[in-house]
């Protein structure tokens, strides 16, 4: 006799009960690294999870001569090695292989979009799709330009149902190209189909920031200049370039985190609360922010900037190269693989607040936080002895590797006397929830194909990033502030160090 499982009380409402028209998904790149580790095996967990509508298909486009069946045995094998959910449900997985469909394109020939095209016609008529499009740009960033363009010149932006374009960061190089890349898309898509993808948005905790802020009544009224000392947010990586020697030497941290996800975070941990959780209201909120940060010129680049490169060193117990040492790096590269900002938010709520950014390869560990850092008490009640190992509270987010929320405060130590010590509340994905926090690709992708694009970057936003870090990379260029190296598995530049300093303050050690 079967046993049924008990429902799991924790897990009730955490179904996403939204249901998405039926499409074709066409992959550009289907055969590269983005399809295989992130983009396949989110798309068989919406298909186990039911969230992949009734008519469904995905059209793998990639210059790799493959076949229909091979690409199918492709994207089965990348399942199996990188799903989050194990093991595979064979049933679901065979009934989405067989969703799967296979041309290949030369992004340089319009007869391959125009063959592109007739496939897409004969899934329609097999799957009863009204003509609904969604391409995915799974390709290095100087292509998106071309496959609009041939897109377009096919016809194939246009037509019967919708047709939106993803397109993965980076958007540009710099404000110039990320405005030349916007044109393009414009001129082929409307705004409110170029879906400008960032998968940090899509990760549980980065979106329980606004529910932790907006939801909860008790923390909202603190999240200020009254109480709040400092901001610090940490993008720590201990893996070196992973082979992107090529293109890691011409964007380095600043483009390829800050200019991003650095930023991405520093607009929901300040923006104010929006009318309602809808793509516009938040996303103009978002873009106030960028608006409002003060803009780093002359000498205030120079003495609130710090850029790193990681020398040899070791890192997780295992000896590593230097960055130079890397393949496809140039010997006397001057690219930096640590980016330190110091940045102010000259509005009413965050005035004299300074937000501390760093982002680096190499160091000791793996980890993305937020860390809100709280004045300490205005008179000490208790003496200071009694006081001596209490720290000022403080709010932790963490984003990865283990998703959750910790708060810092001060509690009485159990003993006769009266002394207070720093003990710390934790919240935690799994453990609240009893469920494994799904993948970021898997709420983007199933919001692209509903047509929300509240977690993805609008124009303005892109270019109001772009316009604060342009000044930057311009100075950095100029060797302003010169490079420093810092071994791997440190922490970083003694420049970094000294820039909180400076202040009467220091980093918190994840």
């Amino acid at each position: 006799m079967k046993v049924e499982e008990a429902p799991n009380p924790l897990a009730e409402g955490l179904h996403d009960y939204r249901v998405a028209d039926p499409a074709v998904m066409i992959i550009f790149g289907a055969t590269g690294d983005l399809s295989g580790r992130k983009l396949l095996p989110a798309l068989y967990n919406l298909a186990k999870q039911r969230s992949l509508p009734a008519g469904f298909a995905v059209v793998g486009a990639a210059i790799d001569d493959l076949t229909e069946q091979a690409f199918r045995k492709h994207a089965s094998d990348k399942i199996h090695a990188f799903s989050r959910t194990q093991p595979i449900d064979d049933r679901v997985l065979d009934s989405f292989l067989s969703s799967l469909s296979y041309v290949k394109v030369d992004f340089g020939k319009l007869d391959d979009f125009k063959a592109l095209g007739q496939k897409l016609q004969e899934l329609d008529s097999t799957n009863h799709i009204p003509g609904n499009r969604i391409f995915y740009c799974a390709t290095p960033p100087p292509t998106y330009q071309t496959i609009a363009l041939q897109l377009q010149a096919a016809g194939l932006n246009s037509g019967g149902g919708f047709h939106r374009i993803v397109v993965e960061k980076p958007f540009g190089f710099d404000l110039l190209s990320a405005r030349e890349l916007t044109q393009t898309l414009q001129k082929v898509f409307a705004e409110d189909s170029v879906f400008r993808i960032d998968h940090y948005l899509g990760k549980e905790t980065v979106q329980n920031i606004l529910a932790f802020r907006f939801a909860n009544s008790i923390f909202e009224p603190v999240w200020n200049t009254n109480l709040i000392d400092s901001v610090q947010i940490t993008v720590a990586e201990d893996i070196g370039i992973e082979g992107r020697g090529a293109y890691y030497d011409k964007a380095g941290a600043m483009r390829d985190i800050i200019q991003n996800h650095g930023l991405q975070l520093v607009t929901l941990t300040a923006m104010e609360p929006p009318l309602a959780f809808e793509a516009n209201a938040v996303r103009d909120e978002k873009v106030k922010v960028l608006r409002a940060i003060r803009p780093l010129i002359g000498e205030d680049i120079e003495q609130s900037t710090v850029r790193g490169q990681y020398a040899k060193g070791w890192v997780l117990g295992v000896q590593v190269p230097a960055y130079r040492e890397e393949k496809n790096v140039a010997p006397d590269s001057q690219t930096e693989t640590y980016a330190g900002l110091r940045l102010f938010i000259d509005n009413w709520r965050w005035a004299g607040v300074p937000f501390y950014i760093r982002a680096g390869k190499r160091l000791p560990k793996r980890v993305t936080e937020i860390r809100i850092q709280f004045k300490r008490p205005p008179h000490l009640t208790f003496g200071r002895e009694a006081m001596k190992e209490v720290d000022p509270n403080a709010i932790t987010l963490r984003i990865q590797p283990e998703e959750g929320i910790s708060l810092k405060f001060g509690a009485k130590v159990p003993s006769a006397g009266l002394r207070i010590r720093s003990v710390t509340m934790d919240f935690q994905y799994m453990t609240s929830f009893l469920v494994e926090a799904p993948e970021a690709y898997e709420r983007l992708l199933l919001d692209c194909m509903i047509g929300d694009p509240t977690l993805f970057t609008r124009a303005d936003e892109v270019e109001a990033a772009w316009a604060l870090i342009d000044p930057i990379e311009n100075a950095w260029r100029s060797q302003r502030p010169p490079l420093e190296m810092y071994a791997a598995g440190t922490w970083g530049p003694e420049a970094a160090t000294k820039l909180l300093q400076a202040d009467g303050r220091e980093w918190h050690r994840p």
